[in-house]
C-alpha cells in the first residue's frame, strides 16, 4: 500500500483530493496538512510516508519551500505538485527540486488517477534494484509521462483514451487493434492510434504474435502485466 500525505490549505479541496486518492487501488491517505508547518510536522512524524501531494500556495510558505526543507532534513519522500500555480518559473523550480509530476488545478478524478497509477508503475519498475539497461532506464524516465486529461496530444480525446486504457486493463492478455475495437466500439484505426499513444508513453507494451505466414500481428498489453 502506498501511503500519501495530502497538503492543501483549502479544507474542502483537501477532502476531495483525499477521496480521489482512496478510490485508486493500492493507495491510502496517511495524513493531511493545511499549511507548510503542518506538512513538515507530518513528514517528520508519520510512521510511513511514500508520496506527498503538495499544494504550492500555502498560508505560511510555499509548497516548494516545504520540498526544499524536506530535502535539507534528509527526507526523500516522493512529491507530486497539485496546484493552481501555472507560471513556468514555478514549474521549472518544481522539476529542479525533484517533484516527480505536476498536476494543475482544477482537475477531474481521471487526471489524478493517471498520475497515481503512473507513480505506482514507476515504483514497481524500481523495486527490482540492480543495474538497468537502456530499455529499463527509458521505462523509468517515461513512467510518469502517461497521457491524462490535461496532457493528451492534439486531436486525442480523454474519453477515448480512457476507453482503450480500460480495455487493456480488463483484458486477460494482449489485445490486437481489432480486438480493442470490438471491446470499445471504436473503429480499428482509432483503436490502433490510441494503442500506439499508450505504447509511446510507456503505459502499454507492444508484443508480436507470429503466424504461419505474413507479417507478425501487433498486440498490446497493459504495462503492469508484462
Amino acid at each position: 500500500m502506498i501511503e500519501v500525505l495530502v497538503v492543501d490549505d483549502d479544507t474542502r479541496v483537501a477532502r476531495v483530493n483525499a477521496a480521489y486518492v482512496e478510490k485508486v487501488p493500492g493507495f491510502r491517505v496517511a495524513g493531511a496538512a493545511r499549511n507548510a508547518a503542518e506538512a513538515l510536522h507530518q513528514v517528520e512524524t508519520l510512521p510511513r510516508l511514500d508520496l506527498v501531494l503538495m499544494d504550492h500556495y500555502l498560508p505560511d510558505d510555499t509548497g516548494l519551500a516545504v520540498v526544499r526543507e524536506m530535502r535539507r532534513r534528509g527526507h526523500e519522500t516522493d512529491v507530486i505538485m497539485v496546484t493552481a500555480a501555472r507560471d513556468v518559473t514555478t514549474v521549472q523550480s518544481a522539476m529542479r527540486q525533484g517533484a516527480l509530476q505536476y498536476l494543475v488545478k482544477p482537475f477531474a478524478f481521471a487526471g489524478l488517477r493517471a498520475k497515481l497509477e503512473a507513480y505506482a508503475e514507476l515504483r514497481r519498475t524500481l523495486d527490482g534494484g540492480g543495474e538497468a539497461g537502456q530499455a529499463q532506464v527509458d521505462r523509468i524516465f517515461g513512467a510518469l509521462s502517461a497521457p491524462s486529461q490535461a496532457g493528451l496530444p492534439k486531436g486525442h480525446s480523454p474519453a477515448t483514451a480512457e476507453l482503450v486504457r480500460q480495455a487493456l486493463i480488463d483484458a486477460p492478455g494482449p489485445l490486437s487493434a481489432q480486438e480493442t475495437a470490438e471491446r470499445t466500439g471504436l473503429s480499428r484505426q482509432t483503436a490502433q492510434r490510441y494503442l500506439k499513444l499508450l505504447e509511446r508513453t510507456g503505459r502499454a507494451r507492444l508484443t508480436l504474435r507470429y503466424g504461419d505466414a505474413g507479417r507478425p500481428e501487433h498486440r498490446y498489453v497493459w504495462a503492469t502485466r508484462a
